[in-house]
């Protein structure tokens, strides 16, 4: 019979089954076995980690459907995603395998990439249109993911998609301990001074769990010692609250007078350009070489920051393409980055006032009654003059509120400054920070006007410490722009 057609009658129609289609299935099987698969889902997760698409392709052609599962519920796409295999995941989204295909506790192969994989696995799958604000089952996005696993590297390439996360991150991982994600955060926009509902810093997470490395990041990466939560407690408070007694006297120092002086946003400068250069620094790069990535172009070192009023600032090319969900839309144009926010918190909160004597916490020294004249012991300030006063407080909701404003003057430079209940109490307004297409650094603070190459003209609405708001007076537009950090 060899060679001759063998008949079957299938369902009444007649079928003619060749000997050779027969052989050619046991040839590939043969194949497949001296290579040590079987037409089996094991051996396809196994093909699909070694991104061996020949195999898979076979055994797809076998009958394995490219979605099958393993036991854990994960695909084979979930496994080339934590093996770093694209040629792998190339076939399988050729084969209609979709690239958020959920898994085991919900997660897509971007979450398991970023947890398991690698940063160019991450970036391959962002390029394929995967999801970068999907939650898995615990409520974690791939951001979060990437700190609560440690994974510091996986930043960069998540936080322009899910920049409105980066303060959650940065709070989670002072929680955690994790100093290297700190690192990586606000070198690509998270705000060192983000805080919890209750008032707390990532600084004082950091103390509370007793987690000294970070602590000491967080301090070198600019972090105030003495800024306040809700109860007026610092972090060297909080630190021995909960027993961390090494983590307290680190943070326990006690205020020195430079630390009471009031400023000028201009004063500032010098400190925030030292910041860019450390972050070129730790990026390898020199100060005067271009950045990669998307990343800023360093100046030469010597190039201070200028005021941002009056100036003229160089486009950025090209139009503005921030990632979102499932791809990227063009934003409005915006003549600047964001770099850096500086918003120095004084070791003082105003409690209350009553009659012309005003009740103020003194970091170190609890509350002290002040008189209208007296000067604030341990410190260059005196109080000038005290209040109540109706105000809309911008963390407030509920319209005008009645505040205590307490005005000191600063005997070392004279410059003066309202202090108000219920707010924390600065050295100064808030300043950004900003950089323009040619790379040329600006010092922006709210009311300041300026122009693009374009005689467009712009003012500033609002710096905050994650973002700063410009309205485009030529347009009558208004244009939110984030922080991206030294290197975002």
């Amino acid at each position: 019979m060899s060679g001759k057609p063998m008949v079957f009658l299938l369902a009444g129609t007649l079928v003619l089954a060749s000997p050779g289609c027969k052989n050619r299935e046991e040839a590939a099987k043969q194949e497949l076995k001296e290579k040590g698969y079987e037409i089996t889902p094991e051996s396809f997760f196994r093909a699909a980690e070694s991104d061996d698409v020949a195999t898979m392709q076979k055994l797809v052609k076998g009958g394995i459907a490219p979605d099958v599962r393993n036991s854990e519920g994960d695909t084979a796409l979930h496994a080339a995603a934590a093996a770093g295999m694209m040629k792998s995941a190339d076939f399988l989204l050729d084969q209609h395998v979709p690239v958020d295909v959920t898994g085991a506790g919900d997660r897509t192969p971007l979450m398991t990439a970023v947890v398991k994989g690698s940063p160019a696995m991450v970036r391959y799958l962002l390029s394929q249109k995967a999801d970068p604000l999907k939650k898995d089952a615990k409520g974690y996005r791939p951001l979060t993911l990437a700190v609560n696993e440690g994974r510091a590297e996986m930043v960069s390439e998540l936080a322009a998609y899910d920049r409105d996360s980066l303060d959650t991150a940065i709070l989670l991982a002072a929680i955690e301990g994790k100093s290297g994600v700190i690192d990586a955060l606000t070198a690509y926009g998270a705000s060192v001074y983000a805080r919890t509902d209750d008032g707390r810093t990532p600084l004082m997470l950091a103390a509370e769990n007793g987690n000294i490395e970070a602590v000491e990041m967080l301090i070198g990466v600019g972090a105030n010692r003495f800024s306040m939560d809700e109860e007026g407690r610092i972090a060297a408070d909080i630190a021995r609250e909960a027993g961390h007694e090494e983590v307290a006297l680190r943070l326990s120092e006690e205020p020195g007078k430079e630390e009471f002086g009031i400023e000028e946003p201009s004063d500032l400068g010098a400190e925030m350009l030292a910041q860019m250069e450390k972050a070129d620094q730790a990026a390898g790069l020199a100060s005067s070489e271009p950045a990669t990535g998307g990343g800023h172009t360093p100046v030469a070192s010597h190039a201070a920051p200028v005021a941002l009023e009056g100036a003229t600032l160089k486009e950025i090319a090209g139009p503005v393409s921030m990632p979102v969900s499932g791809g990227s839309e063009v934003v409005s144009q915006a003549p600047l980055k964001m770099r850096a926010f500086r918003q120095r918190e004084l070791p003082l909160r105003i409690e209350t006032v009553k009659g012309e004597t005003a009740s103020i916490r003194v970091a170190g020294s609890g509350v002290q009654q002040i008189s209208k004249g007296a000067p604030i012991p341990g410190t260059s300030l005196t109080i000038v003059k005290v209040q109540h006063r109706m105000m809309e407080q911008k963390d407030r909701s509920s319209g005008l509120t009645e505040a205590s404003v307490v005005e000191v003057l600063d005997g070392g430079t004279g410059r003066t400054r309202e202090l108000v209940s219920g707010i924390p109490s600065t050295a100064h307004d808030p300043v950004a920070l900003v950089e323009d297409g040619g790379g040329r650094r600006y010092l922006a603070k709210a009311g300041q006007k300026f122009s693009g190459e374009d005689g467009s003209q712009y003012v500033v609405v609002d710096v905050r410490p994650n973002q700063m708001v410009i309205e485009n007076l030529s347009k009558g537009e208004v244009i939110t722009v984030p922080l991206r950090g030294p290197r975002g």
